[in-house]
Order: C-alpha cells, then sequence, then structure tokens
C-alpha cells in the first residue's frame, strides 16, 4: 500500500482527534515529583464532580472498547489509529507495536522517543508463554566513574540533564529484534507511513501540550548544565513558543531519521549514517556517546519472572528493571484478606502502600544490571518471603521505618497495549526517562536536526562504592519503565501497564488488586482512584524519608483519608502523579471463541480502539 493511501485510509478526523479527544479533560500535572511541584492549574469548576453513567461504578468515564479481531490502547488516538490500521493491513502486534511507538516518538515526545530505551512482554501463541526483551543501552564507555562523579550534583547525585545522563538509546534496536522474530509486514511498510505523519503534522492535544510547555520551561532554567541548548528549541519550539491545544505540530527533521532508518534497517542508527551524526554532535558539544558505544548494543530476550496472585500469573522483567516490584508488592497483599477490608478503605490503601514501602527497600538494595551484581530474585519473589514481610506490617498504625530484608525515580513514560486475530497481546513500555529526557537533540550533519531527545536514564545510577548500581562505563542503570503482563487458567489474559516512574509497579499492582480482588473491569480498574507512596530509599543511593508521604486522588473517601491519617499517614493532596494506564485483555467466552477488551487512561489523551 502506498504510504499517501494508508493515511487516507483513516477516519476523515482521526488526525484531528489528538485535539477534540482532549477537550473535555482538565490536565494534570507532570507524572513525577519534580515536575509535580509546578502545582496543578486552579479548578476552573470547583465542586463539580464527574456526570452520571446508566450502568456500572459511578467514578467510571467511558466503556471498554470490545472487539473480536484485534485492539490497541494508547496515549494519543492517532497513535491507537495508526495501531489498528496496520493489523487491518495485515500485521501482527508486533508490527503495530514498532508503528504506535514510532508514532508516539512524534506524537507524544514529552514522554518516550528513539533516544530512549524500551522494554516488551508479549504473549507468543505458538509457543503458548510470555517472552520478553530488554532493550536498554549501557553507558558510555568513555565515560569513567571519577568523570561522572566529577558532574554530581552537591547532594553527591548525577544531574537529571545533560551528556552524562546519556546512554546508549535501544529501542530502535528493539524494533528490529521484535519484528525480525515476529512481524509480518515489510519493514519498510511499518515505519514509512509514520514518517509521512511527522512530516504532515498533527494538532496537539491537551496534555501533551501542557506537558511540553513545562519541559521547555524546566531545560530554560537548567540550561548551564545542557551542553547544548539550540537543537531543542528548533524542533519543539517552532516560531520560539511550543504549540498551543489544537496547534499544528510537525517534525520533519524526525521524518527525515524514519525515513532512513524504514529503508537502511536498524544498521543506520547503530552503524551507518545516523551514527555518525550523533557521533559527531558529542564530539562537537564535549560529551562521551561515540560510535563504538552505538555499534556494540544489542536487545536482550529475557526469561520473565512469574508470581501467582490469587490464582492468576503476573509476569515481569527482573532487574536491571524494576518489574519485580510489582510481584513483591501483590505477594504481601495475598497475605491479607483485601477484598473482606473493602474497596478504597483505608485499611486496604494501608496494607497496599505499606507493602509497597517494604518491596522499595529491596528495589533500592538490589536492582541493578545483572551482568554487574546478581539480584536474589528467587528469594525476593518466593511467598515464604513475602511471608515474613507481610509479618512487619501493623493493621492499625504506619511503620516507623521500612528496611530491606536479608536476602541469599522518576521519569516520563508511554504505554501501550496492542493485540491482534491470532491471539498475540503485546505489552510494550518505552521512555526517555525524567521529562523529555537529556535536553540534547543531535545534529543530523547538513545543518538540521535528527529530530528526536536522548534519554537521561544514566541519572538513575547511584555513584556510591559497592552498591549494585554503582556507575561503570559500559553498564545499564537502573530502570524504571517495565510492562505488565497477567495469563490466568493457562490463557492470555491482560497485556497492560502504568507509566510513571516508581509509580508503575505501585500502579500495576493497584490493577491487579482492582480487577482480582474487587471484580472490575478494565476501564473500571483504571478510572478507579489511585494512590502513590514516595519517600522510599532509591536505587541511587537516597535514603528513605521516615515515613514518606502517601498522595491520594480525589476520589478516595474522605473517611478513608481520615483513617488513613489516624494510622500515622502523611497524606499529600492529588498531584498528578498517578501514571498512565493502557490494557487489552482477552476474554474466554462460553461459546469458545475469545474477544478483546481494550481500556485506556483517562488522566491522558488517548483511546483505546478494538474491531
Amino acid at each position: 500500500m502506498r504510504r499517501r493511501t494508508f493515511l487516507s485510509t483513516l477516519p476523515a478526523g482521526a488526525l484531528l482527534a489528538g485535539a477534540g479527544a482532549a477537550g473535555a479533560q482538565t490536565p494534570p500535572p507532570a507524572p513525577q515529583p519534580a515536575a509535580a511541584a509546578q502545582g496543578r492549574p486552579p479548578e476552573r469548576f470547583p465542586g463539580v464532580g464527574i456526570g452520571d453513567r446508566i450502568t456500572g461504578p459511578k467514578f467510571v468515564g467511558r466503556s471498554t472498547a470490545w472487539g473480536g479481531n484485534g485492539a490497541a490502547a494508547s496515549a494519543h488516538p492517532v497513535a491507537t489509529l495508526i495501531g489498528i490500521e496496520t493489523l487491518k493491513r495485515g500485521g501482527s502486534a508486533i508490527d503495530a507495536a514498532i508503528a504506535i511507538n514510532a508514532a508516539l516518538g512524534f506524537l507524544e515526545p514529552v514522554a518516550n522517543g528513539i533516544g530512549g530505551d524500551a522494554f516488551c512482554m508479549l504473549w507468543d501463541p505458538a509457543q503458548r508463554k510470555v517472552v520478553g526483551f530488554n532493550g536498554s543501552g549501557n553507558s558510555p564507555l568513555g565515560l569513567s566513574l571519577e568523570s561522572a562523579r566529577s558532574k554530581a550534583r552537591p547532594n553527591g547525585l548525577l544531574p537529571s540533564y545533560g551528556a552524562v545522563t546519556v546512554n546508549v538509546p535501544g529501542t530502535v534496536d528493539a524494533w528490529w529484534a521484535a519484528h525480525q522474530r515476529y512481524g509480518k509486514l515489510p519493514w519498510r511498510e511499518v515505519l514509512l507511513p509514520v514518517a509521512e505523519l511527522c512530516e504532515q503534522g498533527v494538532p496537539v492535544p491537551q496534555v501533551i501540550a501542557w506537558y511540553l510547555e513545562r519541559n521547555m520551561a524546566n531545560f530554560d532554567r537548567s540550561s548551564a548544565i545542557i551542553e547544548e541548548n539550540d537543537n531543542r528549541k528548533r524542533v519543539y519550539m517552532p516560531g520560539g513558543a511550543t504549540p498551543k491545544v489544537g496547534q499544528m505540530f510537525a517534525n520533519p527533521d524526525l521524518g527525515r531519521t524514519y525515513r532512513m532508518i524504514a529503508e537502511q534497517g536498524r544498521d543506520a542508527f547503530y552503524e551507518g549514517p545516523l551514527a555518525d551524526a550523533m557521533a559527531g554532535y558529542f564530539r562537537r558539544i564535549g560529551g562521551w556517546l561515540n560510535k563504538a558505544d552505538l555499534s556494540a548494543h544489542s536487545t536482550e530476550w529475557v526469561e520473565p519472572i512469574r508470581t501467582d496472585y490469587r490464582g492468576v500469573d503476573v509476569y515481569g522483567l527482573g532487574p536491571n528493571t524494576q518489574g519485580l516490584s510489582t510481584n513483591q508488592i501483590l505477594n504481601i497483599c495475598e497475605q491479607f484478606d483485601l477484598r473482606g477490608m473493602g474497596f478504597q478503605s483505608a485499611a486496604s490503601i494501608h496494607h497496599q502502600a505499606e507493602a509497597k514501602r517494604l518491596a522499595f527497600e529491596d528495589r533500592a538494595k538490589w536492582f541493578a544490571d545483572q551482568r554487574f551484581s546478581r539480584t536474589p530474585v528467587e528469594y525476593l519473589n518466593s511467598k515464604a518471603y513475602a511471608a515474613e514481610r507481610a509479618r512487619l506490617i501493623r493493621p492499625d498504625r504506619v511503620m516507623d521505618r521500612a528496611f530491606p530484608g536479608d536476602a541469599p525515580t522518576q521519569g516520563d513514560t508511554t504505554y501501550f497495549s496492542v493485540a491482534d486475530k491470532d491471539g498475540m497481546m503485546v505489552s510494550w513500555i518505552q521512555s526517555n526517562y525524567r521529562g523529555m529526557g537529556s535536553g540534547l537533540v543531535p545534529d543530523d550533519g547538513n545543518g538540521g536536526t535528527l529530530g528526536f531527545m536522548f534519554q537521561d536514564r544514566g541519572e538513575l545510577f547511584a555513584l556510591t562504592d559497592g552498591h549494585p548500581n554503582v556507575y561503570a562505563p559500559g553498564k545499564r542503570p537502573f530502570h524504571t519503565i517495565i510492562p505488565g503482563f497477567a495469563v490466568k487458567d493457562g490463557n492470555p489474559w491482560m497485556a497492560f501497564g502504568v507509566m510513571g516512574g516508581g509509580m508503575q509497579p505501585q500502579g500495576q499492582a493497584q490493577i491487579i488488586i482492582n480487577m482480582v480482588d474487587y471484580g472490575l473491569d478494565p476501564q473500571e480498574a483504571g478510572d478507579a482512584p489511585r494512590w502513590q507512596h514516595y519517600g522510599s530509599s532509591e536505587p541511587t543511593g537516597e535514603a528513605a524519608e521516615g515515613v514518606g508521604r502517601l498522595h491520594l486522588e480525589s476520589g478516595v473517601p474522605e473517611a478513608s483519608k481520615r483513617q488513613l491519617e489516624a494510622m500515622g499517614w502523611t497524606l499529600g493532596p492529588p498531584d498528578g502523579g498517578f501514571g498512565g494506564y493502557q490494557n487489552v485483555v482477552m476474554q474466554q467466552n462460553p461459546d469458545g471463541r475469545w474477544t478483546y477488551g481494550a481500556a485506556t487512561e483517562m488522566r491522558k489523551d488517548g483511546v483505546a480502539l478494538a474491531y
């Protein structure tokens, strides 16, 4: 199919859906503590709640979308549409996932892009099992620990922006590796329609416009530690300002980059002209990433870790990600009768949040690149260890201090789910980390840019001697981004995720608990009020802040809030840090035919579609 013909197959209003779909929502603050401190805009209509639907819980804003052939859910309407159209053209769920991710790198640059890393779990219907890959890149071989320490902030931690935070971007190779194994459409036919989209442009939706303005302001405030500041402004501030809601935005530089990758494959990025341009950029600005670092990169296929939560198999990726934390939270929560405590009750939230505190202390102590240090995954994931940890939780009082057990974060992210007619279900997450990334957009060597920003994931290294996550050349940093997957009765059930730094395992556990313990459907589980706990110890070496602070969304009952305060919790207001959720579920029906249900996040701009 010709590229222009493909775009013309989208519904007449599809490319305008970004503005219209978001117009009825009030923009939340940025999903991380640093961004959230900027504050939520004043409430325009105080005291006005959600409208009434004729069926389902009152807090739910829309229905789960159902279909029999395929489904997709992402943080932007156009990305979801591209995924669906890729499926309809005969593409696999992996083809659709690559197209969605490439589109989101343009449509949602505040959360992801090819300057970052990617992780995935998927149901392989031929093998009837969950498989996964780790698409994260190494730190530059030419950056020593001493040089990294010379860039540290006064608190002894690495800065949030600049070249010292840049690792090898893993996303493009992740696309290639996944396509080589599971793709059906020709590689170029997956990417060229997205390149054309970048060149044509789309209107900017509400939440993304809000983030884009604030990210650029953050970079401006930190410009002294960012080695080069002009390129990002050329790409994301055309005319001197970020695009406003409903205004057209195009990124032809990224379109040219995508065309080169479409025609030459992943080697264009890691071996060819794009690698040359990136290496030349860092030579010019005084960074460390070079062509040898890029050439050495490869995606790693990994075996996911598994736990059973009340009869549901929940899968996660092991360290250097925090996927084990989701399992640990659920294993601890399984020791308690959450259903009997009541949905959104103080007792239920208390036990979940305490489980998080315990799991995150292990996360801070152990999680790192397994090629450099060994995390005792089997022990930390065990039911015996969970029972031991659960005994530390007091039912009526917050723990004074949570400690790691004796065993033998924050960033902006995009997450999406997609499934095809053959039963393949893909759970994919991709990020540049904090905000939009490092602030660095590479030149193309011909007077333009490559149209994307490098990640700042290296900020998550520790600088403390002896710490498993201490910086080293050629090492992967601790990663917050994690896809989620669940299997029930031997069949795939959910490809799901909740984006947003340290919120991710907390949010994943809440989705599973909402559906398993409280019987909510996929959309209800995502629309339900959430909690997030801040202040645990971090894999960077930061110590816990006492009992931390428990932030609750406004929908949590007032009685529960009062009871939690009486238990000793310090409560924080809604700060926008509650993540972004997508989910595709497979439902097994009595007639023997399965169907897909797709749910999306009302806190973002996206849509869920099924057909």
